[in-house]
């Protein structure tokens, strides 16, 4: 599937098709001055509160919905959320699942996966290694390959985030989007088509999209950062980069202790609990790395929340 194919007629109806089995996630409004900055509104999409913790449920219900399923089920790497939804996916729809994630997922991301009965698999330090993995036991196996972001209906599956988004905000002037392999933000462009600016906001630590645009195709970049477990492939999807390069207004990097204090502030300001790679496009706005015009609206994308860092007393 090309260019063509991946846009708002086929997100479209990809919503259709998913829409029984994911929840409309909800969106909360607040003031950059509740933040300590310039008096701009922010609009923040819980995507935290989607099935299986995070974004990534959209995009496996359109693979398991969009495609025939072999007898062998379906096998997916990931660095724990696209696992975790692919398993959700697969337990909903009564289909066998089988999961790799590297040795770096968190303990939050491996458990949810176990919970939804998935056979997982924990290999190598990085998501490239568990997606050598997981290739030779499709080849083997002959399970339907689920890839956590370079695939047409993993695209068209994220898209529908902006899809509710915009009918949630339909006067944003901006929506910030962490970027890890590029599906989401690239499913994000391809449903606003330039019409909004959108904006990837990646870790200084894995710039995977800005080395890319610069060099003008998809190319191996660092792969460390706190938020390595969820924004750290080795590259950018090849399906989604003609999306950047054509929708994508431009990139920002943020440190780690950003996003540090993003999660932080999070919880402070919103009483939202976010991952780590979930609060890098809020980090951006914080840190002052993307600085919103005045009266900018501005969208911001909490993309999941699985993580440990969370204590009851």
């Amino acid at each position: 599937m090309d260019l063509v194919h991946i846009d708002r007629g086929s997100i479209a109806d990809t919503w259709e098709r998913i829409g029984p089995y994911v929840r409309v996630t909800p969106i909360v409004g607040a003031r950059g001055t509740d933040f300590g900055l310039a008096d701009v509104p922010l609009v923040f999409k819980l995507e935290q509160l989607q099935h299986a913790g995070s974004f990534k449920t959209r995009g496996a219900f359109a693979n398991l919905l969009g495609r025939q399923v072999p007898p062998a089920g379906v096998a997916a790497a990931s660095g724990g959320n696209h696992g975790a939804a692919v398993a959700y996916a697969a337990m909903r729809l009564g289909v066998r699942a089988k999961i790799f994630v590297p040795t770096i997922s968190s303990p939050a991301k491996v458990d949810r996966i176990r919970s939804y009965g998935a056979d997982l698999a924990l290999v190598g330090d990085r998501y490239a290694d568990a997606l050598a993995a997981s290739e030779a036991w499709i080849a083997q196996s002959g399970a339907m390959a689920v890839h956590a972001f370079d695939q047409p209906e993993t695209l068209l599956g994220q898209g529908t985030l902006g899809l509710e988004l915009q009918q949630q905000a339909p006067d944003l002037d901006t929506v910030l989007v962490g970027v890890g392999g590029g599906g989401l933000v690239g499913g994000v462009a391809a449903w606003y088509g330039g019409a909004t600016r959108v904006v990837g906001v990646e870790p200084t630590g894995a710039p995977t999209l800005t080395l890319a645009l610069e060099a003008g195709h998809p190319v191996d970049a660092p792969a460390g950062s706190i938020a390595a477990d969820s924004l750290a492939p080795r590259q950018v999807g090849q399906l989604m980069f003609p999306l950047a390069q054509r929708f994508v207004a431009r990139t920002v990097l943020v440190e780690d202790e950003d996003i540090r204090r993003a999660q932080c502030q999070l919880w402070d300001v919103l009483r939202v609990v976010v991952e780590p790679g979930a609060a890098a496009a809020t980090a951006a706005v914080l840190s002052g790395a993307y600085k919103p015009g005045p009266g900018e609206r501005v969208g911001i994308v909490l993309s999941g929340g699985n993580t440990t860092a969370v204590t009851f007393s």
